[in-house]
């Protein structure tokens, strides 16, 4: 399948980035975009290998003119208007990597299903209830120089739209950092979060999370203060010694918590566990990452028409991720420094 860039139509089509990253054959992403009312396809799936259910939206669009405007905002809250009837045959096409790297079909056939979602949270798209296709098959995982790739394929009407991704992840992807490092005295040697790489990965999102409880008499409440360093490429990333790593102040811990914390230091008592340090670090595919980046740049993620998009015969993307997290100690130094500041902080 092609990837390519699809110039601006003066158009209300509405599309929206499902948050929630191998070819074949080449072949034309082109869609008919002046047609009076016809619907366009609209696919928006991020496969995750280590999940037990993977989800796939499969809507339609709008097209319009200057004498039948149609306003996309309103459209998309009509859920008959989003959705195509009935159930669509969908499925996708599992492949593997043999000899100088040649994709052939194993034979596993991903059927897909429909369900309706209760519990959408009021937005762009209708809600709360929500028809969404899923597959509770088995996706692989690329392992001992083994790869896999998925195509996509869903048959509407006499069309049949198709896009394909190979899986990011793999055994090796892991978190290498077991102590998180901070101090309250101002230092300017900044502390690592390090990993080992994901297969396929284009981009990664790095989180942080210090968890602590506050109680108040017999109140008891469970709080946090996190660090988000963005989703960066993996060429403004650091690579060193076979890992990846991003960097932070060892004094940001004492900073957040100045913040969140405050004059709050009356009558409370402050504990946090062994280990309260959460790192978690989602890992995206190509496709992914190009129609974040170059939708973004060409005038955000709803838009009359998207810049990019790996749907032949529709809009979207389809593509794949991976979600990791390790909970971690704090380094004997920061422990001390927090027990030795007036907020509250008592060993248990």
């Amino acid at each position: 399948v092609s990837k390519q860039m699809i110039p601006m139509k003066k158009i209300q089509f509405f599309v929206s980035i499902l948050l929630l990253t191998g070819i074949f054959a080449s072949c034309s992403t082109d869609v008919e975009l002046y047609a009076d009312y016809k619907d366009i396809p609209v696919i928006y799936g991020l496969i995750d290998a280590t999940q037990d259910t993977n989800f796939i939206r499969i809507n339609r669009a709008f097209s319009s003119n200057n004498e039948h405007p149609i306003n996309a905002n309103e459209v998309a809250l009509i859920a008959d208007s989003c959705n195509y009837p009935g159930k669509l045959e969908a499925k996708i096409i599992e492949y593997k990597s043999g000899f100088g790297n040649q994709y052939s079909p194993t034979g596993r056939v991903y059927e897909l299903d429909t369900m309706t979602i209760h519990d959408k949270q009021p937005g762009v798209f209708y809600s709360p209830h929500q028809k969404v296709y899923y597959t509770t098959g088995h996706f692989n995982q690329n392992a001992n120089g083994t790869h896999y790739l998925y195509r996509l394929l869903v048959k509407k009407d006499n069309d049949t739209i198709t896009s394909e991704t190979g899986i990011v992840g793999g055994n090796d992807f892991r978190i290498i950092t077991t102590q998180a490092t901070f101090m309250a005295e101002e230092n300017t040697n900044p502390a690592k979060i390090t990993f080992k790489p994901a297969e396929n990965a284009a981009f990664y999102d790095v989180k942080m999370v210090f968890n602590y409880k506050e109680k108040h008499g017999q109140i008891i409440e469970n709080k946090q203060v996190k660090w988000n360093f963005g989703p960066k490429s993996i060429n403004e990333l650091i690579y060193e010694d076979g890992h990846y790593y991003v960097t932070y102040n060892v004094n940001s811990l004492f900073s957040l918590l100045s913040n969140a914390i405050g004059g709050d230091t009356i009558n409370v008592t402050r504990y946090f566990d062994p280990k309260p340090v959460d790192i978690m670090i989602a890992a995206g595919g190509e496709e992914l990452y190009n129609y974040i980046q170059v939708n973004a740049q060409a005038g955000g993620l709803s838009q009359s028409v998207p810049d990019y998009t790996n749907i032949s015969g529709g809009y979207g993307v389809f593509s794949s991720r991976i979600n990791i997290s390790k909970t971690i100690a704090i380094s004997q130094r920061a422990q001390s420094d927090l027990y030795g500041k007036p907020w509250g902080f008592t060993q248990r």
